[in-house]
């Protein structure tokens, strides 16, 4: 570590800290907390996380009885439209005119990384559950913000990591192009040559995308073992009808869909996704809790969560209940209760938030069930095994992160 980055990391901590010795229990902004849910509403991410977080995220304000410690929680939304400049313009209103304490949800990684600057500035707080790019808690980390279910690096390692392993060591890579698609572009080509394999060629398209006919034949005519679709949302749900329409699978090419949701699987069908191998950061079917929660979410629905979705839940439960703890909504004595108290919950087993604003905890290699094995619409996965958290996120050794310490 440069004796910059050590100054910087070390003048951070110190306001940090100093900061938090100003909040004293009892102490609310406007007597009330106040919380706010950004993200893709009616786009292309909107199905994954948009009105269906908002939904978990109001299931959390009532679980925990819609107020703390006599303080009522308010909640305000907002579509941000995957825009940068309207999520970060958004989120600095929210923060003059409305004065909320913090924003969760967030998809669209260009958005999260423009977002969490003004957040870091204003000294508020940003809970993270549908963005990807690793790069959130690595070069663009802020001590404001907590990426709370997946990212590429995890995706990479998972899903990347396997299909390499079973002999897929050829890839074409197929890319969103804007910060999201970069990252796990990234993270994907370095597992992949790390365990022997290579990438003969890659396309980024642009973000979004409807019609993948001319990038499908380019990924087909490429000879690759493995096409791997480094894009998310509908971009990914059009790429596999594209590779399904051109009998990709068929022809020998294996489908590596690297950011793949429930809600794809559920609107593509198994006939079409059967055998994909996945990374997911929690699924509805796995537990006990998981189906419990899970079921009340479809009670309110129609539909079971996305991993997004749960998440969302997850990390303001968190943060309400480090609220009740601290007994104040002032930012970094909330923070720090956060990333005392280990995360027990249907979403996480002794989740743990690091100083780079990473929410550790076990991800999921899964593969999509064939038709035959599928009880009822939502029976879609099979579990093949747990990733440990430690193995499944970089680790801070390796973290380019300006709050760490090396």
């Amino acid at each position: 570590m440069t004796l910059t980055k050590k100054l910087l990391a070390t003048a951070v901590m110190s306001a940090m800290a100093a900061t938090s010795t100003l909040a004293q229990a009892g102490q609310y902004s406007d007597d009330e907390i106040r919380v706010a849910y950004l993200a893709d509403m009616s786009g292309t991410y909107s199905a994954l996380s948009g009105p269906g977080g908002l939904e978990a995220a109001k299931m959390a304000i009532e679980d925990i009885g819609g107020s703390i410690n006599g303080k009522k929680i308010t909640i305000v939304s907002a579509d941000d439209q995957n825009k940068p400049d309207i999520g970060a313009n958004k989120v600095r209103q929210w923060i003059d005119v409305d004065n909320i304490d913090m924003v969760a949800g967030m998809v669209a990684s260009s958005v999260t990384i423009a977002v969490n600057k003004v957040v870091e500035q204003k000294n508020k707080i940003s809970l993270v559950s549908g963005s990807a790019a690793s790069s959130i808690t690595n070069e663009y980390c802020t001590p404001n913000s907590i990426h709370w279910v997946y990212d590429t690096y995890a995706l990479a390692h998972g899903t990347a990591k396997a299909v390499v392993q079973e002999g897929g060591k050829s890839w074409f890579m197929l890319t969103a192009d804007y910060a999201f698609g970069h990252a796990l572009e990234r993270d994907v080509e370095k597992v992949v040559q790390e365990n022997g394999g290579e990438i003969v060629d890659k396309v980024r398209h642009p973000f979004p995308t409807s019609d993948f006919s001319s990038f499908i034949l380019q990924a087909q005519g490429s000879g690759a073992q493995v096409i791997g679709l480094a894009n998310a949302g509908a971009d990914t749900t059009n790429s596999l009808k594209t590779a399904s329409e051109f009998g990709i699978t068929q022809a020998g090419q294996k489908l590596a869909g690297l950011l793949i949701f429930l809600n794809d699987v559920h609107s593509l069908g198994l006939k079409v996704t059967q055998g994909l191998q996945l990374t997911t950061g929690f699924y509805w079917d796995r537990t006990e809790e998981t189906r419990a929660w899970s079921q009340r979410y479809f009670e309110r629905t129609g539909r079971m969560p996305t991993m997004v979705q749960a998440g969302v839940y997850s990390s303001l439960m968190h943060y309400f209940k480090a609220v009740q703890a601290a007994d104040t909504d002032e930012t970094q004595a909330v923070l720090q209760q956060m990333r005392d108290t280990p995360v027990n919950d249907f979403f996480a087993q002794n989740g743990k938030i690091r100083i780079d604003g990473r929410m550790v905890h076990d991800m999921y290699l899964a593969e999509v069930k064939k038709p035959a094995d599928s009880t009822n619409e939502w029976d879609l996965y099979k579990v093949l095994r747990t990733i440990p958290g430690d193995e499944a996120y970089r680790p801070l050794s390796e973290s380019q992160c300006k709050l760490v310490q090396k």
